[in-house]
């Protein structure tokens, strides 16, 4: 890309940040017309054709949205009323506080009768969509009462992402003492104390935005988190600013380094036309390595083949998921929240019954 395009993505990320989505759109629109490409044309340069070819107008819409700058009105709206509560359970409110900021939350806590959890699960919810609505697409609540889990759902700050994205993108939300990570951890901390969960018994998930945010948090937080899960998301440093992002969702980052081994199950569509499912690979490459054994199957109405990576001792420590139609959606979730597909596997569980195999390691 020009060096003009670029000043234009790093001015339209501000106008993000400072709540003026529809001025970023205007931007981006106005530098892709200058460049000639605000129409379908011949001769894009690889960069754009990343981002969509000749069908450049489609494209930027869906790859703002996914970043979360396109205006309110044309997202979906998520889903806020409360889902209902079994007798001696609690999804309470609360709002951490550290030296790198403030986030809300909210922990689903099932009635456990005076018992210690069995684990906590740490879910981050992907752009405009928030705890209540993500717990309810997820049914991740039902699975706590299943299996004795606390469930700590973070919302994202406006003030940080106009959206509510993460902030996978930016190279001070990439790091362990500092941005988003520092905050996210410090809160999982807090859980562990409060509610008493077993030491090696903590793992984070999520979906696109909240996904990218995950696998972020098992790269510099390992000693929090023992195992990721990744739906629709995208791999450690994948970008490192707004054009880059565009980049990496298109057809999938590069990593910027060598990543550090961790238990991780990931989930992507292959019509994912959000964020490409050559990222999916991306992450399950750099979480294991070693032989992989490959099945396929079908669940529900959706064809899968996953990938797993055995350990020495035999249980798996990568399982790569590829969905068959499957778009940018939760697989398996419940149409009560946004970004969910009924129709598949369903990602929840098997995330659950992944991390509860693992055998429980010294925090």
């Amino acid at each position: 890309m020009s060096n003009d395009f670029n000043s234009a993505m790093r001015r339209a990320s501000e106008l993000v940040r400072t709540g003026n989505p529809v001025g970023a759109t205007q931007m981006i629109q106005a530098a892709l017309a200058k460049g000639g490409l605000s129409s379908p044309s011949a001769g894009l340069n690889p960069e754009m054709k990343a981002l969509g070819g000749g069908k450049i107008g489609r494209s930027l819409r869906e790859t703002l949205a996914g970043l979360g700058s396109l205006p309110q009105s044309v997202m979906p709206t998520a889903n806020v009323t409360e889902p209902p509560l079994p007798e001696g359970a609690r999804f309470d409110g609360g709002t951490f506080t550290c030296a790198q900021g403030s986030r809300d939350y909210r922990v689903y806590v099932p009635a456990l009768n005076g018992a210690s959890p069995n684990g906590m699960i740490m879910m981050l919810h992907g752009c405009t969509q928030s705890p209540v609505d993500f717990a309810k697409g997820t049914g991740m609540n039902t699975l706590a009462d299943q299996h004795g889990l606390i469930v700590v759902y973070p919302a994202q700050s406006r003030g940080a992402n106009m959206q509510s994205c993460w902030n996978w993108f930016g190279p001070a939300d990439q790091t362990r003492d500092a941005g988003e990570p520092a905050i996210l951890a410090g809160l999982a901390q807090q859980m562990q104390r409060d509610h008493r969960v077993p030491q090696g018994a903590s793992f984070v998930a999520g979906l696109s935005a909240g996904a990218a945010m995950a696998v972020i948090l098992g790269q510099t937080h390992a000693d929090v988190f023992s195992a990721v899960g990744a739906h629709s998301g995208l791999p450690y440093r994948a970008a490192h600013d707004v054009p880059s992002a565009f980049a990496a969702m298109g057809s999938g980052g590069v990593r910027a380094q060598k990543t550090r081994p961790i238990p991780t199950i990931v989930f992507h569509g292959d019509a994912d036309s959000t964020v490409h499912n050559t990222n999916g690979h991306q992450i399950a490459d750099g979480a294991a390595t070693g032989p992989q054994v490959v099945e396929d199957g079908t669940a529900g109405k959706r064809s899968f083949t996953r990938n797993t990576i055995l350990s020495a001792d035999g249980h798996a420590v990568m399982e790569h998921w590829t969905i068959a139609g499957l778009g940018h959606a939760w697989s398996g979730g419940n149409s009560a929240g946004s970004y969910t597909d009924p129709n598949g596997p369903d990602a929840s569980a098997e995330m659950v019954r992944f991390f509860l195999d693992l055998p429980l390691k010294d925090a």
